[in-house]
């Protein structure tokens, strides 16, 4: 603003001499460096001289380390008025907007032999700079300067954009254009300004408290427990060397469900004599998940991309399921109703490495090798897992562009707690993929990808002994023998997440193409030929954000036909339209007679699969159309709440009549509404407990297939991390 103003009122001054002709003006040009921002009012034409000064410096001890702390004085010898101030955690003393006159000039702090300076004379515009070193008591010589002491008085400054350069005094003409002599500067000792560490990780910094009430510590001493203190199990120094850096994350997630969801009787019911085809729906379910993340790296712990890295991640659930229906639990109905089960699983296992370095701005080249994570999408919408694979990835052109090229070999998945088994499930997923970011619109950024699916002919029953592989539907058995099949399909997407001006959005789009070598649903090969969109737009206002989004999977309205148009993921968890706060997403739904899930757990596709982790993708389904309404609102800094309402529909409902039996099958599934809260303790991610309600309206549809009850939801999830 000043510069702009500088500017105008140079013009202006111009103009006024053109057309008078009769005033002449004489000006001297100077240059003031003013590395500081020194305290005195910056000069611009028209504007009043400075009528104050200003007196800054530094204190340091012997060993030229800076003293916090010591009290500075300023006593005028005229008036007796008094200022003073204290040095900070670096040594440095301000003494702003000080009145012309002549001072008395102390320096004092515990343990320190004094500093003192009978006359000191400020003059209006005086910016005087000084570095003091104190001696402690039991050295009694006196305290020397690092600086001369002799004021340097500010010429008056040139207007703020006056060039600099040959031609233009130094510091030094502008002293003898004021009528003094520059002083003899003699450069203190190099020991006196630079002080050698042999590594910069173990300095030591002074104890200050901010406020001088407890609160905001910014240099606090080591601790071995508190992550946010200097930590070397965060990665906050080395543990080899300079650049070997340590971090340990360890987590306890505890997550209870308590639902209503529609269970059959099975052959032999848990309450004898009941005769009703649906059973008492009512189930708990509780899982305690603990995992604990090491990671050895090598590098700079900043922007730089590491050089090396090395993770293995355990992970540890016990579960506990309690149903009111026999067959559930176990395929065994003498298991009971209720099931206690433990399972250990490696969810990471990597060795990274660097391969090239491409620019001096941090784009590069790296490889990941091992069980690792990864997402395809913005939004989870197609291959969300934790598997084995060699993942190549980088970026170019100053980050502008990201890259993945990724092959992953799955492993078979633990049925109750959903972690890694040790042993391969022969299916393999191939990822490729680039981001652009500023894609059309700034602050836009686009992915375009192809994933293919080669999931092989295998057989294979779940660990509470049912048959999810094939699944137990339509024509599995032929001729006393299970039908197994492979299924080849290729995902061609284009997904973005980002903002356009104010509005926020994020939308994907997938074609799969391909081939199922007999689906169990038609009886026979079918090609597969599917498509999903999704799009949502959400605007912040102050604490809200306001959202709307649609979902649309492609139905297949002829089952038996060989072109299958039933849209399949790969490994679906999608965080859209309400995430895992709505009871359709989180919540597995059984097609009650029929082996299937109508929806998985996890996922928001209907896709008549046995199982999502261990199942196989099935592209002879119902297909879906969402759409979403919703708010976040940041009611605090550590409360978040969320509010959703979803309408559902099938797309097509003929695969849900064969199956069943059962026909008319109407399109409208109902009305999902949830209520959600998340809440911070300690301002971090560290403690959040995370809670919600939700509750399913069936609609026609839902009534058709199963009754007119309606499903609920009450979760809670507790997380500790350090």
């Amino acid at each position: 603003m000043q510069i702009a103003f500088a500017e105008a009122s140079k013009f202006i001054l111009i103009f006024l001499v053109i057309l008078s002709s009769s005033i002449t003006t004489t000006a001297n040009s100077y240059i003031w460096s003013d590395l500081r921002r020194a305290p005195q009012e910056q000069r611009i034409p028209g504007q009043a001289s400075a009528k104050s000064a200003a007196l800054e410096g530094l204190v340091r001890d012997a060993n030229g380390l800076p003293l916090g702390g010591a009290t500075v004085t300023l006593r005028n010898l005229a008036t007796g008025e008094v200022r003073s101030t204290t040095t900070n955690a670096q040594g440095v003393f301000r003494l702003l907007i000080v009145p012309p006159g002549k001072y008395k000039f102390d320096i004092n702090r515990s343990d320190y032999a004094s500093f003192s300076e009978s006359s000191l004379a400020l003059r209006a515009g005086d910016v005087i700079v000084r570095e003091i070193t104190l001696t402690p008591n039991s050295q009694a010589p006196a305290p020397q300067s690092g600086l001369p002491q002799l004021p340097l008085t500010a010429p008056t400054p040139p207007p703020s954009n006056a060039p600099a350069g040959p031609g233009y005094p130094s510091a030094e003409k502008s002293l003898e254009l004021n009528g003094q002599q520059p002083p003899q500067q003699q450069l203190p000792a190099a020991g006196d300004v630079f002080q050698t560490q042999a590594d910069r990780w173990l300095v030591a910094m002074p104890d200050w408290n901010r406020y001088g009430v407890g609160g905001e510590h910014p240099y606090v001493k080591r601790s071995r427990w508190d992550p946010f203190d200097t930590n070397k199990l965060k990665g906050d120094q080395p543990v080899f060397g300079k650049q070997t850096f340590f971090d340990f994350t360890g987590v306890s997630d505890t997550q209870a469900d308590v639902r209503r969801l529609p269970t059959p009787t099975n052959v032999s019911p848990a309450q004898p004599g009941s005769s009703n085809f649906f059973g008492d729906g009512n189930q708990f379910f509780l899982d305690q998940v603990f995992i604990f993340s090491f990671d050895l790296f090598h590098g700079d712990a900043a922007f730089r991309p590491v050089d090396w890295r090395i993770q293995i991640t355990p992970a540890i659930s016990v579960n506990y399921l309690d149903v009111h229906e026999l067959g559930i639990v176990n395929v065994n109905p003498r298991d009971g109703t209720t099931r206690l089960d433990s399972h250990i699983g490696l969810q990471e296992a990597f060795g990274e490495v660097k391969l090239f370095d491409l620019s001096p701005n941090y784009d590069f080249v790296s490889v990941r090798a091992g069980i690792q994570q990864f997402n395809a999408d913005f939004r989870g919408f197609l291959f969300v897992d934790e598997q084995p694979g060699v993942r190549f990835f980088g970026n170019l052109s100053s980050n502008r562009w990201q890259y993945n090229l990724a092959y992953f070999n799955l492993l078979e998945k633990n049925t109750n707690s959903g972690l890694n088994s040790f042993a391969l499930r022969n299916q393999q997923v191939f990822v490729a993929n680039v981001y652009k970011q500023d894609f059309l619109f700034q602050g836009y950024t686009a992915q375009f990808s192809v994933d293919y699916n080669d999931d092989a002919p295998s057989v294979h029953y779940d660990d509470n002994g049912f048959l999810v592989r094939p699944a137990p539907i339509g024509d599995v058995v032929s001729n006393g023998k299970i039908q197994t099949h492979s299924v080849h399909a290729a995902y061609l997407g284009w997904t973005g997440d980002g903002h356009i001006g104010r509005l926020n959005v994020s939308n994907a789009f997938y074609q799969a193409l391909g081939r199922d070598s007999f689906n169990v649903i038609a009886g026979r090969p079918v090609t597969i030929n599917a498509q999903m969109a999704a799009l949502e737009l959400s605007v912040d206002k102050d604490w809200a954000r306001l959202r709307g989004s649609f979902l649309y999977a492609s139905g297949s309205a002829n089952p038996r036909s060989d072109h299958a148009r039933g849209f399949d993921a790969i490994e679906d968890f999608p965080e859209f339209a309400g995430g895992i706060f709505s009871l359709w997403n989180r919540e597995g739904i059984r097609l009650t007679g029929a082996g299937v899930f109508l929806t998985t757990p996890d996922s928001l596709l209907p896709s008549l699969r046995s199982s999502k982790d261990e199942g196989q993708a099935n592209f002879v389904n119902p297909g879906l159309f969402l759409a979403n309404l919703g708010s976040d609102f940041d009611l605090t800094p550590k409360l978040k709440a969320f509010v959703n309402v979803n309408y559902l529909r099938f797309d097509r409902t003929e695969p849900l009549e064969l199956l069943l039996f059962q026909s008319p099958i109407h399109h409208t599934i109902g009305v999902d509404s949830s209520v959600g809260v998340k809440y911070r303790p300690p301002l971090t991610e560290n403690i959040s407990i995370t809670g919600g309600v939700a509750s399913l309206i069936p609609g026609q549809g839902l009534r058709d297939i199963y009754t007119g009850r309606v499903m609920f939801s009450l979760f809670t999830n507790v997380r500790f991390q350090f």
